[in-house]
């Protein structure tokens, strides 16, 4: 890109101005349903990211970190609360991608719902549902990747059940692993040193994760688990995964 400008003669203010109009960061405002959550743009990236748990606060450093020094979108739910408000109830936000998985996550903190009140809020999920994922899901051919943190014993045990495909390192923490929803992903990641699995049919009985929203909607989909505070390793492994999807 230098080369062009030095062709056509372009001065250091101008090439200094027109790198800052083209990669400043944007950052505005959309919501699922009443949940609200900040967007961060830096440039023009077909990557865009997601941060759905207020309390995982190493996955929120690092994308904070991340986008600011590289393309793409990265959508910040504006909470530092695990569930969220929603309705008469709280929700898990990380539950609700399908009509079904949201209403088991509706029935959790409320079992006794009047059933009119039910259908209606399912029905405003749906309806808002189709418009956020427009929103955060990113053009055709592009990956979507989420990053979150467990501090209560979720490892990459508890998926293998759900997965078609997995690599299990011996090395590795079980409690720091990959989820993705795409097969040629699952062979290029595996030949590194983390564990993944590969989720790539549709559940019809699914817990409502965005996974399972973006495996219906063919969108390449990637999950970086980690332990809370092992912000470290997680860096690696997005650095990792985006280096090996990039080739």
């Amino acid at each position: 890109m230098l080369a062009i400008f030095k062709k056509y003669r372009i001065t250091t203010p101008l090439i200094f101005y027109l790198y800052n109009f083209i990669f400043t960061m944007e950052i505005s405002e959309t919501s699922y349903c009443g949940i609200e959550f900040e967007i961060k743009k830096n440039g023009f990236s077909n990557i865009s990211y997601i941060l759905i748990h207020g309390d995982e606060e190493t996955a929120r450093m690092l994308l904070s970190e991340h986008i600011n020094e590289n393309q793409g979108r990265a959508f910040f739910i504006k909470s530092k609360q695990r569930e969220v408000p929603l309705g008469p109830t709280i929700v898990d936000p990380n539950r609700i991608f399908s009509t079904i998985g949201a209403k088991k996550a509706l029935k959790k903190f409320k079992p006794n719902w009047d059933q009119n009140e039910l259908e209606l809020i399912l029905k405003e999920l749906d309806e808002s549902r189709n418009i956020f994922l427009f929103n955060l899901f990113p053009s055709e051919g592009g990956i979507l990747i989420a990053l979150h943190n467990n501090f209560r014993g979720y490892n990459v045990n508890s998926e293998i059940e759900n997965s078609q495909l997995y690599s299990i390192k011996k090395e590795q923490n079980p409690r720091d692993f990959i989820i993705c929803t795409n097969l040629n992903d699952y062979k290029k990641l595996k030949q590194g040193p983390y564990n993944i699995v590969l989720q790539n049919i549709m559940e019809e009985g699914n817990n409502g994760s965005l996974s399972w929203a973006a495996l219906e909607n063919d969108v390449r989909y990637i999950n970086i688990e980690t332990r809370l505070g092992w912000l470290s390793q997680q860096r690696k492994m997005l650095k990792f995964v985006e280096t090996k999807l990039s080739k």
